[in-house]
């Protein structure tokens, strides 16, 4: 009955009517316990032409314990001279369902007083999870982009970052993580952006190719599904599923301003309540002329300096515009773009209006 159900589905790809607002399942929603994990590792960086570490105690103590993990010891009291070594923090993602043996890429970082990682080649470092289990290991030569030069007095060229490299392919799994995905009956699909509607119409785009009551919204962001326990089945099944097209809800009306760029977006389903707007400005000059004040001769007086104020007030043209009830985005943008208002004069406008209830929406601000 599985099987059939699966070749039913596949089938039923090709009558799903495309739209234009219309998206895949695996576009707007994840499976849950399919996830990757970081990882991170601290290691030394060898091989640099100079440009490593000066006199930290905390990178000479690591370059002692590295020499003596070969079997060198370094007698008490030696001043180590570290400046091809550079110590660094190494991080990966580890993807889902990744196996012992594959490889993955890193990124190494140095962490003191480095110039850069240009030239050197990280030797083997641990990489471990959350949990303090390592899960792979890596080592390699690194790739630099960015590079730096300093002359002997003082000036320097960096260009992009030296001292941060990455490694492809440069750590080996060791250690696979345990995903959920093959254990229970159902799997669940958690959305992106949660919002009722969307998880209401996947379900029925679900239920309507599958049957019914196979999957079932289990709040504003996820939706179980019932799903065959045979590992070939259900990957094949989850396939079909994931490639579903139908068309999510769309966005409540928000307005976001980025107070630090000036960039505004406006949702298209801003609308204006009943409104005026003017806008103007008052441009107010004040020019301080000192002024010497001399006596007459003889007259036993003094020199005084006093100060003389000019104050020059202008006043540009106001404009004033009517929004009738239901007024679209569209409305909105033409009538800013003819008052011709700068950035900041149109946040202020927009916080005006929001503050008069004659926005329908929600103004955030980044």
């Amino acid at each position: 009955m599985l099987k059939r159900s699966i070749v039913i589905l596949s089938l039923g790809l090709c009558l799903v009517a495309n739209s234009v607002n219309a998206a895949r399942v695996k576009d707007v929603a994840n499976i849950a316990g399919v996830r990757s994990n970081q990882l991170t590792g601290y290691g030394l960086v060898v091989g640099l032409p100079g440009t490593g570490e000066k006199n930290s105690d905390f990178a000479k103590q690591s370059f002692a314990t590295m020499l003596r993990n070969f079997g060198i010891t370094v007698p008490p009291g030696t001043n180590l001279k570290i400046k091809n070594v550079a110590p660094v923090a190494v991080h990966a993602e580890l993807p889902a369902f990744v196996k012992p043996g594959q490889t993955i890429d890193i990124t190494v970082s140095a962490i003191g007083e480095a110039k850069s990682l240009r030239g050197g080649s990280l030797i083997q470092t641990f990489l471990k999870g959350a949990d303090g289990e390592v899960y792979a290991l890596a080592q390699g030569s690194l790739i630099v982009g960015g590079f730096g030069a300093e002359g002997a007095d003082g000036s320097k060229v960096i260009s992009n970052t030296p001292t941060v490299g990455r490694i492809p392919n440069g750590a080996i799994v060791e250690r696979s993580v345990p995903s959920p995905f093959m254990s229970g009956d159902t799997i669940t699909f958690n959305l992106k952006r949660s919002d009722f509607t969307t998880a209401k119409r996947l379900a029925d785009t679900i239920n309507g190719l599958v049957g019914p009551n196979t999957a079932t919204p289990m709040d504003a962001a996820s939706v179980q599904v019932f799903a065959p326990r045979d590992p070939g089945q259900r990957v094949a099944y989850l396939s079909t599923l994931e490639n579903l097209t139908f068309e999510p809800a769309s966005e409540s009306a928000k307005i976001i301003v980025n107070s630090r760029t000036g960039t505004i977006v406006i949702g298209k389903d801003v609308r204006l309540l009943p409104a005026a707007i003017t806008h103007g400005g008052l441009t107010v000059k004040i020019a301080e002329t000192p002024l010497i004040s001399q006596p007459n001769a003889f007259s036993n007086g003094e020199t005084v300096e006093t100060t003389v104020s000019t104050i020059e007030a202008t006043e540009e043209d106001s404009r004033m515009f009517n929004f009738d009830p239901g007024a679209s985005l569209d409305d909105l943008v033409r009538a800013v773009n003819r008052v011709g208002v700068a950035p900041g004069d149109l946040v202020s406008i927009l916080e005006a209006l929001k503050q008069a209830g004659a926005i329908q929406g929600e103004l955030l601000v980044i």
